[in-house]
């Protein structure tokens, strides 16, 4: 299983960036995706996830510091998720990771991830 990840960039404060993760294979194959970030310095942290599900999907959790400025969505067609951030603050540079849990075995891949800056 494969996760690209783009979309990542420099942009001022109050700016917008739109992340994609794409899978290699259905993400019907999944229970679970999301994002999380790493900051320097700073442990790996929940952003955002979505479940996966063909019937009960669509699910979304956020976490706190992103709720309200950060959509994650899903694109079943495109095997892909995405994750609109708008209202950017300096505190949310990072990098960047994709997550996927796979529903059969449970074994979580990660993407290469994609840097976030967000600065003046």
């Amino acid at each position: 299983v494969q996760l690209q990840a783009s979309g990542g960039g420099l942009v001022q404060p109050g700016g917008s960036l739109r992340l994609s993760c794409t899978a290699s294979r259905s993400i019907f194959s999944f229970i679970v995706m999301g994002w999380y970030r790493q900051a320097p310095g700073k442990q790996r942290e929940l952003v955002a996830v979505v479940t996966s599900g063909i019937t009960s999907g669509g699910n979304t959790a956020y976490a706190d510091s992103v709720k309200g400025r950060f959509t994650i969505s899903r694109d079943n067609t495109k095997n892909t998720v995405y994750l609109q951030m708008n209202s950017l603050k300096p505190e949310d540079t990072a990098v960047y990771y994709c997550n996927a849990e796979e529903r059969s075995t449970r074994v979580n891949y990660w993407g290469q991830g994609t840097q976030v800056t967000v600065s003046s």
